[in-house]
């Protein structure tokens, strides 16, 4: 068996085991909380747990990655999994959300955890596996191109920061009065994009699949750019900016602010001026 066949199949068999578990330790947390919106947190918290587990598994002698870069992309991972799952705690820590009701067709106590697990769970830890692959199989593996690593690792930082700082202006817009503040946040980085934080998590795994991925060779990267793939369809259309559009679009300004705004990527604004403040 070829070195790069044994760095995708143990990275695959990590994602998909500790995935799994987080899945199965969510489901259970649910049921007890009678809140699927629980599973948002885990989703940070996941990705955490399979880019360390990879990161000790290598480092005890199952890989032939360095170490260094092995606890690079451990940290890179683990910084973004941290700091999502404190945000989407922190949102969601009362209450259900909305849009999951919508999804199940109830809440969990009507529906059920059975319909829980197979429309939520069993998903976001399918997703979770897929798109961890490539974090999870470059420790296992020899870096190749150490100026692709460098080019991922600037990919992520900057898509680190843009979600950081979209989230950032989002808390502060929610945090103003009413009568004080536009009807749409069309301000920062949302004028140029209406979901710079969406943006920003693309631009991460994108990085953390040149780092992880690319840098330990052309096979690993062709084997493994569904990752990135899946992650930004998940973020545009999916679970991300499609399905919060649909109720966002009701609200009085948006359908204006979004003629004018790019859905994902950053772009200039089209014509038109920013919304006024709500007299």
């Amino acid at each position: 068996m070829s070195d790069t066949l044994t760095a995708l199949l143990l990275g695959a068999a990590v994602s998909v085991a500790v995935a799994t578990l987080t899945m199965v330790a969510t489901s259970l947390v649910a049921r007890a909380q009678g809140r699927v919106v629980v599973v948002d947190t885990a989703w940070g918290l996941g990705f955490a747990a399979i880019a360390l587990a990879a990161a000790l598994l290598s480092v005890t002698g199952a890989g032939d990655g360095e170490p260094w870069r092995t606890w690079l992309l451990a940290a890179m991972v683990a910084s973004w999994g941290a700091r999502l799952a404190r945000h989407l705690h922190l949102r969601n820590h009362l209450g259900e959300d909305p849009r999951y009701e919508r999804h199940l067709g109830g809440t969990l106590a009507e529906v059920g955890l059975g319909v829980a697990v197979r429309k939520v769970f069993a998903v976001q830890g399918a997703a979770m596996a897929l798109v961890a692959w490539p974090a999870a199989a470059a420790p296992f593996a020899p870096l190749e191109r150490p100026w692709v690593l460098a080019l991922g690792t600037v990919v992520w930082a900057v898509g680190l920061i843009f979600e950081a700082l979209g989230d950032a202006q989002l808390a502060a817009y929610k945090a103003t009065p009413r009568d004080r503040r536009r009807p749409v946040l069309d301000t920062g980085l949302w004028r140029y994009t209406r979901h710079p934080n969406y943006f920003g998590d693309a631009c991460v795994w994108w990085g953390v699949w040149l780092a992880g991925g690319v840098a330990s060779g052309w096979e690993i990267g062709l084997a493994t750019v569904l990752a990135p793939i899946a992650m930004t369809y998940f973020l545009v259309q999916a679970t991300g900016a499609g399905l919060l559009e649909q109720t966002m679009m009701k609200r009085p300004g948006y359908p204006e602010y979004a003629a004018r705004t790019s859905k994902f990527v950053p772009l200039p604004p089209r014509g038109g001026t920013r919304q006024p403040r709500t007299p």
